[in-house]
């Protein structure tokens, strides 16, 4: 297996958040033991943002960093837990909605693949960046 990082670039359809995560200077974070659950968008995720707003970020690493770190809750959390949970604490320091009525829920994003395995950790696609209050 691969951590949380080596599994993003490997599944080729999170390039944007890579490279956030490498402009953040969290990949040494995200190799670490962790355990981590990280909500991660893909890059229509990215696309879906106003224009510019990606480039943007890049530029302004204190945000790009509050945005990253919400979209990671400490501990592997899997699936079959994320169901039985109404929110969870993010690493940003704020909190996640979670809603398993109908799918899967976290704000308004949907996750569209749960429980991609790392070693440290687990990584649950989802269709929307989120943004903290």
């Amino acid at each position: 297996m691969a951590d949380i990082v080596d599994t993003a670039v490997s599944a080729g359809s999170f390039n944007t958040l890579v490279a956030a995560v490498e402009a953040a200077g969290l990949v040494d974070t995200l190799k670490s033991p962790g355990p981590f659950t990280v909500f991660a968008p893909t890059d229509e995720a990215f696309a879906k943002l106003p224009e510019g707003t990606v480039e943007a970020l890049l530029k302004d690493i204190p945000k790009l960093k509050k945005i990253l770190t919400y979209h990671v809750v400490s501990g592997k959390v899997l699936a079959s837990d994320v169901v039985k949970l109404k929110s969870a604490n993010t690493v940003e320091g704020s909190g996640v909605k979670i809603d398993a009525s109908n799918g899967v829920k976290i704000n308004d994003a949907n996750v569209v693949t749960p429980d991609v395995a790392a070693d440290n950790g687990v990584i649950h696609v989802i269709d929307t960046v989120l943004i903290p209050a």
